[in-house]
């Protein structure tokens, strides 16, 4: 009898464990986020994509219940980083800023993961490339920079974020539409290039206008054109390279994304927030000021751009001849 009323006890406990786990799940589900969400910035402090990931922190505050942690992490034109939030546990508590070098490095075997291993969040901005030289440089105009260029073959150097990077292909689409050729220096980011050049250790960056904003306000640096269809609103005297009949158009963009496997509640969660934060007047005003481009694309729409993109760069790759 008692083996009996123990077998019955089992039973009715396993029928209680297999109604509840369900719902304990669910629920656990509906928590996120629990706790604040690290945010996982693939470049140096100080540039554009820091910046940016930082002013979206503080205004996404008002659309999620946790804070939103920016950690830069640096190096290898964004792979450190963007590697990171992939081998993280897929929960949505490591969000990475994703970068344009996403679509560019598997095309030079510096990277084993494609912008198809993360689930987009949204598209926030995008920028042109630009050349910037300081403001003391004998070059006052893009032509006379070319000039030089042309009277020193590889001598001119000029720095990017890294091999491979976006201002890397931005360079070397320069040098191919221009038939000049230069003298690649790799940094850590745009930021690093930028000091250097300050430090007249290089001679010019192709870095976007927002990356070196700063310093040419503060007459130390000058803008000789823009790799862009039409002139920047903050930058209105600066011309664009196709002005110059040198046909050019090619610059950066920055969203947010998480690994493949997170749940759907979660990426659901990160695309409201994603989207209410965007929509927020601050966010443009906050991107004025940085003089970064806004361009929202909602996840669907920023995953074929993110699919376009790679396509083309596959061929400029090819073209230019860039190795790794």
């Amino acid at each position: 009898m008692q083996s009996t009323l123990s077998a019955h006890r089992r039973q009715v406990l396993q029928g209680l464990a297999a109604m509840l786990l369900p719902t304990s799940f669910a629920a656990f589900a509906e928590d996120y986020p629990s706790k604040p969400v690290e945010l996982v910035v693939p470049a140096s402090a100080g540039g554009g994509t820091d910046a940016l990931a930082r002013s979206f922190a503080e205004l996404a505050k008002k659309n999620f219940p946790q804070p939103l942690i920016v950690n830069d992490k640096p190096g290898a034109s964004g792979v450190i980083g963007m590697g990171e939030v992939l081998n993280s546990k897929p929960d949505g508590y490591k969000v990475s800023v994703l970068i344009a070098e996403l679509v560019i490095l598997p095309h030079l075997n510096l990277s084993k993961f494609t912008y198809a291993d993360f689930r987009p969040i949204a598209r926030l901005n995008a920028d042109p490339a630009a050349i910037t030289v300081k403001a003391d440089a004998p070059w006052n105009t893009i032509e006379e920079f070319i000039a030089a260029c042309k009277a020193k073959p590889g001598e001119m150097k000029v720095g990017n974020s890294g091999n491979g990077s976006i201002w890397h292909l931005a360079a070397a689409g320069f040098e191919d539409k221009t038939g000049t050729k230069l003298s690649h220096v790799p940094f850590q980011g745009a930021a690093p290039g930028v000091i250097a050049l300050l430090g007249g250790h290089i001679d010019a960056v192709a870095v976007s206008p927002a990356e070196v904003a700063t310093h040419v306000q503060g007459g130390k640096l000058k803008i000789l054109a823009v790799m862009a269809d039409e002139r920047l609103k903050a930058f209105d005297k600066v011309p664009t390279l196709k002005e110059r009949k040198i046909d050019l158009s090619i610059g950066t963009w920055r969203g947010l994304g998480v690994p493949k496997a997170t749940p759907d509640n979660v990426v659901n969660a990160l695309r409201e927030m994603a989207r209410k934060t965007a929509a927020d007047p601050g966010m443009r005003e906050s991107m004025d000021k940085l003089n970064l481009g806004f361009s929202y694309l909602d996840a669907d729409a920023f995953g074929k751009a993110m699919e376009r993109d790679h396509a083309y760069f596959k061929q400029l790759v090819e073209k230019v001849g860039i190795k790794s």
